[in-house]
């Protein structure tokens, strides 16, 4: 693993400029050495990774490096690695800290709704300009709070720490063979310089980076209705024995079977320009040995454009026909449904109705900026104190760079689809389509503007924090040494969403001749799924500018100056904030630990025993949307209509914790070392779940709507845990280690639902003009057929295809649900094993590790969604297997990294994400001293991704892989 040091870094080790952010190691064994010293003489369990040279990290993303670690897991985002998994637990469980500090956190989300996470996305960090990235995996009193998975702390170089001129400085370029139109090779420039000055007493160090990466991520995605009973009859749902339809099914479930019917998929294609900017710039001062004053300022900036295009379908549940696999769990093997014939006669002139084909398309470019000041004071008085001032004023940031918004989509279709369906057969679904005669869904002057929305999120979170620490070093004796301290951290938090929608035109908002036929360009869609493309799937589509048809629909519909849902801020499509939640958390934090070394029959031991007191003050507030009314835009689709005008509301919430942690460690015999350590660990809420106010969503179904209420007094989630581990250190720089935690957990956030009218909303739904189309039409009268009639009928309450609310519509139910901590309890344990082995002088080693994860809180495929369930999440086991060569002028790792299926996501339905690895490799070549040409690829083999619901053939999205190549040189001094 070619600068990757797994090492344990204790608190007590890593402020020695030996071990800690001093950039000293060099080479691949050099650094194995070092770390398997500080593994070795480290309190409680730590992992880390460590540069092999000044501004070389083992891989450019950081979570790609911290894969490597044992018992860690990433998540990634447009095919680079984001976000991890620490034990089971993923990234809302994980802290990171800079130096030491707590660092806020920014993250767009899903961008359809209000941002929430604390989760850290180390895609917006470049490697080059980091010294070691610190896994603490077991409680510690001196560290900060509110990682039950671990406290990840990112260590930046020191200039003072390496008297004298060094610097590296690195060009490569990059080639993503993903890129669906090209493959530009794009420029990644590196360079740190560190000098001092003044004998030694004055340090400057600066870093600086430029990255450009251009990728493509195709993806198949499948939207499923809830996990029905075979037993059920609602909509959606297959017919029942008796119903006509009944015969179109092949081995229908049966009654206690579970099952899931698609509700929509496409096919799609995201082109991805992502450009990442990093530097900092380090001050220090010390005008005696024991006193160094330190300035830091570090700067990222990651900016992140997609422009996506789909074909996608959307089915009725009408006239259908399947065939499913055998139960308790059916899976579908193909899915298809029949529609009728358009009204009108086809022409590109007029709306003619029918069954749409969506031709969809969106453009995002989000900008996440981070920026952070820090000053370091530190005092080594005399009588073996040292005492620490230590400050910092971080924020981060997070919002759209563009016109139009975070999260778009501008629709278009080809309206006269006489059958659609899906085959899931193979890990592809597999989808088609056939039109009506007369109707050319490859005929650009087809293409009707449908619907568009514009959604608009921001996120902000500001950290200021002021931590006094001290340190006592006793010389001899019992007592080694005593740490205190108090930290102080005042977190503000903005998150705000708002959105600009036009429901009503889905049917066409005019016809085909509006949009220029110059606007469309075919592609081809089997070539972009190499490896998982089928015959039969559909061949092509169109894509389109996107920025030239908003323009278009804006200058023929009004879609952002007039639209039917929301409001635009003026000259633009950026919708104004109607969702604006406003959070701070002051936490204050003081702390005791105590360290002893002593002889335990015989054998050298140390025990670390230390608490952390914290109380966190939080108020929260939201800016509440005011609707007004609500109207019918489709079949099974009503929107709710909102005023414009809104308020604010305001909840407080206070609650503290007592944090011990005590750490031991036994040497039985030479070379071998027996750990042991307990502690109490915390995660507080997501932000989403502390949001004052109450929110309406803005779309709601036959069946009513729903909406989320947020609660500022949930109290954090709070771990006991314990960690057992082996050591045995039979080589200068080989080491076997077996480690066993396990992890109580409490606190978990669950919700309640409420059934709640809201702002006196009604709905046509039973209504009277409902019923008296029931009476018209019969009981069995389809959504469509009521709404229709209803339309044709009723036309003074009508406007367009859009009906509206009338008098005698009976109120509209909610299910507004609201986060609670619950009573449920979780235990999770696991084993890490590991090894690093050098073969002797060779240069050749290896470095293998294993996680294995349990837990006792499994989802049930087998019930219905309507059953309630609690699992935990994250939960895999995973593996590294590494090969390295270290030996006079080359260095050369092959890395290959698994993780097994687990559940990413719960409530009335799970999600899967399957199992997955890939195969990392790099190499190089030091031509002359400080000279060096590297070559490096990222999953060699190009392995794809697939994730699912209930049963594999319930997939949700299924993404082929590709391989990125790099190659550049690095010149240090």
């Amino acid at each position: 693993m070619m600068g990757v040091a797994q090492t344990a870094i204790a608190q007590d080790v890593v402020d020695d400029p030996a071990a800690g952010d001093a950039i000293v190691v060099t080479g691949i064994r050099a650094s194995l050495a070092a770390s398997a010293d500080i593994k070795r003489n480290a309190q409680g369990v730590v992992d880390a990774i460590s540069a092999e040279d000044i501004g070389k990290f083992p891989d450019t993303n950081l979570a790609e490096s911290l894969q490597r670690i044992t018992g860690v897991s990433i998540d990634r985002s447009n095919g680079e690695g984001s976000v991890v998994t620490v034990r089971g637990f993923g990234p809302e469980f994980n802290l990171v800290t800079l130096n030491g500090r707590q660092m806020p956190t920014a993250l767009i989300g899903d961008g359809g709704s209000a941002p929430s996470s604390r989760s850290f996305d180390f895609a917006n960090l470049a490697a080059e300009g980091i010294s070691a990235v610190e896994v603490y995996k077991t409680g510690r009193a001196t560290m900060e709070s509110g990682g039950i998975g671990s406290i990840i702390n990112i260590r930046t170089p020191r200039p003072l720490d390496e008297p004298g001129l060094r610097g590296s400085l690195s060009v490569k370029g990059v080639l993503d063979s993903s890129r669906n139109y090209s493959d530009p090779i794009t420029p990644e420039v590196s360079g740190i310089i560190s000098d001092t000055f003044a004998n030694d007493t004055i340090g400057i160090l600066v870093t600086a980076s430029y990255q450009r990466r251009k990728a493509s991520v195709n993806q198949a995605n499948v939207g499923w209705r809830d996990g029905y009973l075979g037993s059920e009859n609602n909509w959606g749902s297959l017919a029942q024995p008796g119903d006509p339809r009944a015969d179109n099914i092949t081995n229908r479930p049966g009654p206690d079977d579970v099952y899931q019917v698609p509700q929509n998929a496409s096919y799609d294609l995201n082109d991805i320009d992502r450009e990442r900017i990093n530097g900092q710039a380090v001050l220090q001062f010390r005008p005696t040995d024991a006193l160094t004053a330190t300035i830091d300022y570090t700067y990222s900036r990651n900016t992140v454009e997609t422009r996506n295009s789909n074909v996608g379908i959307w089915f009725n549940h009408e006239d259908t026909s399947s065939a499913w696999t055998d139960g308790p769990i059916a899976g579908p093997i193909f899915y298809s449904e029949h529609f009728g014939a358009p009204a009108g006669t086809p022409s590109p002139d007029v709306l003619y109705g029918g069954k749409d084909l969506s031709y969809s398309g969106a453009l995002t470019k989000n900008r996440a900026e981070n920026n952070s000041l820090g000053f370091n004071l530190e005092w080594q008085a005399p009588g073996g104190v040292t005492i620490e001032l230590d400050a910092h004023h971080s924020t981060a940031q997070v919002n759209p760079v563009n016109r139009f918004g975070s999260s778009m989509s501008l629709g278009n279709a080809v309206f006269g689809v006489e059958s659609q369906a899906i085959n899931f057969e193979n890990d592809l679904p597999i989808l088609s389509y056939e039109m009506y005669p007369g109707i050319d869904a490859l005929d650009p002057s087809f293409i009707t503007p449908t619907g568009n929305a514009f959604r608009n999120a921001y996120f902000r979170n500001e950290i200021n924090q002021v931590q006094l620490r001290g340190h006592y070093d006793h010389d001899d004796g019992f007592l080694d040494s005593i740490d205190f301290g108090v930290s102080f951290v005042d977190s503000k938090v903005r998150s705000a969403f708002g959105t600009i929608q036009n429901d009503d035109t889905w049917g066409g908002a005019g016809p085909a001749s509006d949009i220029p036929d110059d606007i469309f360009s075919l592609v081809t869609l089997p070539d972009k799924f190499p490896g998982l493309a089928q015959p039969g799937m559909i061949d092509s589509f169109y894509t389109f500018d996107f920025e030239r048809l908003a323009d278009l629909v804006e200058e023929n519909y009004q879609a952002c100056s007039d639209p039917a849902t929301g409001m635009a801020e003026p000259g633009t499509c950026l919708a104004v904030f109607n969702t604006d939640r406003r959070i701070r958390e002051k936490t204050i934090a003081p702390y005791l630990q105590v360290a002893t070394e002593f002889d335990a029959f015989d054998n050298p031991a140390h025990l670390v025993a230390g608490v952390r007191y914290e109380r966190t003050d939080i108020a929260s507030s939201a800016l509440v949307p005011v609707p007004t009314t609500t109207t019918w835009v489709g079949d099974n689709e009503f929107n709710v209509v909102f005023s414009g005008d809104s308020d604010f509301t305001r909840f407080k919430g206070t609650y503290d914790n007592w944090l011990p942690a005590i750490d031991f460690d036994i040497s039985p015999m030479e070379n071998v070392k027996l750990r042991a350590s307990y502690s109490h660990t915390i995660t507080r809420p997501d932000y989403a779940s502390m949001q004052g106010g109450r929110t309406i969503d803005t779309l709601f179904r036959v069946g009513g709507g729903t909406g989320a209420q947020g609660n500022p007094g949930l109290v954090p989630y709070k771990s006991k845990n314990i960690d057992l581990s082996a050591e045995w250190y039979y080589g200068r720089d080989s080491y076997i280690s077996a480690g066993f935690f396990h992890k109580d957990v409490s606190n978990f956030i669950s919700s309640t639902r409420v059934d709640s009218y809201a702002f006196g909303l009604t709905t046509p739904v039973n209504g009277p003009r409902w019923q008296a189309a029931q009476a018209a039409l019969g009981q069995d009268a389809t959504v469509g057929e009521i709404r229709q009639y209803i339309i044709t009928n009723f036309p003074d309450t009508v406007t367009g295809t859009t009906i509206n609310a009338a008098p005698g519509d009976p109120l509209l139910n909610f299910e507004i649900t609201q986060p609670i901590n619950s009573d449920q309890t979780a235990a999770i344990d696991g084993w890490e094993f590991a090894l690093q082995h050098s073969f002797w002088d060779t240069g050749f080693g290896v470095i293998l590790n294993y996680t294995i994860v349990n837990g006792d809180a499994t989802y049930d495929n087998t019930q219905p969604s309507t059953v309630a369930q609690f699992a935990l999440t994250g939960l895999s086991d995973s593996a590294n297997a590494v090969a390295f060569y270290d030996k006079g002028p080359i260095q050369a790792r092959v890395a290959w990294n698994w993780r097994d299926k687990f559940l990413a996501g719960t409530g009335p339905n799970p999600f899967y994400v399957e199992e997955y690895w890939q195969i990392d490799a790099n190499a190089s070549y030091e031509f002359i001293p400080g000279l060096t040409g590297f070559v490096e690829v990222i999953n060699l083999t190009g392995e794809g991704r697939r994730g699912h619901l209930r049963h594999k053939n319930n997939v949700t999205f299924a993404s082929p892989g590709f391989a990125r190549y790099s190659a550049g040189v690095r010149f240090n001094f």
